[in-house]
């Protein structure tokens, strides 16, 4: 537990990063009944976000080759939860969409993980839960993108 004497940013470093990562790692599992990993989850949002992504933009978007990124794609659309669609003004793209399906369980991935952390936030005390609350816009901050150097 952090205290006064490591208030240092290192020494909270040290202890939240492994919490946050192990909250981040189990909150991601809640996809997995789903029959959808935590990675197919990221995917689903991202076509969602920006329908008609071809795929060579969503690899990009993801940092990897879009042959890594086929054979996940090939299995969202084998689940039924995306499709290729052609585009209407250039026939040799293609982009992708999400079902109903996809939409449904993109949403349900969601539900299912924020009620597996509502549950766990539950079991806090309110004085815990104020704690988090108040917390969250120094964490929010720690994600605005780094000024130039």
């Amino acid at each position: 537990m952090v205290s006064e004497a490591t208030l240092s940013a290192k020494g909270i470093a040290e202890e939240l990063r492994p919490v946050v990562l192990r909250v981040a790692r189990r909150i991601r599992r809640e996809a997995e009944h789903l029959g959808v990993t935590s990675h197919q989850a990221t995917l689903l949002w991202l076509v969602r976000t920006r329908p008609g992504l071809s795929l060579r933009e969503l690899a990009q978007a993801e940092g990897i080759s879009a042959p890594s990124l086929s054979a996940h794609v090939d299995r969202l659309e084998s689940l039924g939860l995306i499709r290729r669609v052609r585009s209407s003004d250039d026939r040799r793209r293609v982009g992708l969409e999400l079902t109903p399906e996809g939409r449904t369980t993109l949403r349900r991935i969601r539900a299912g993980r924020t009620t597996w952390l509502a549950e766990r936030l539950e079991q806090l005390s309110d004085e815990q839960r104020q704690r988090l609350e108040q917390a969250l816009p120094a964490l929010e901050a720690l994600l605005e993108p780094e000024p130039p150097r």
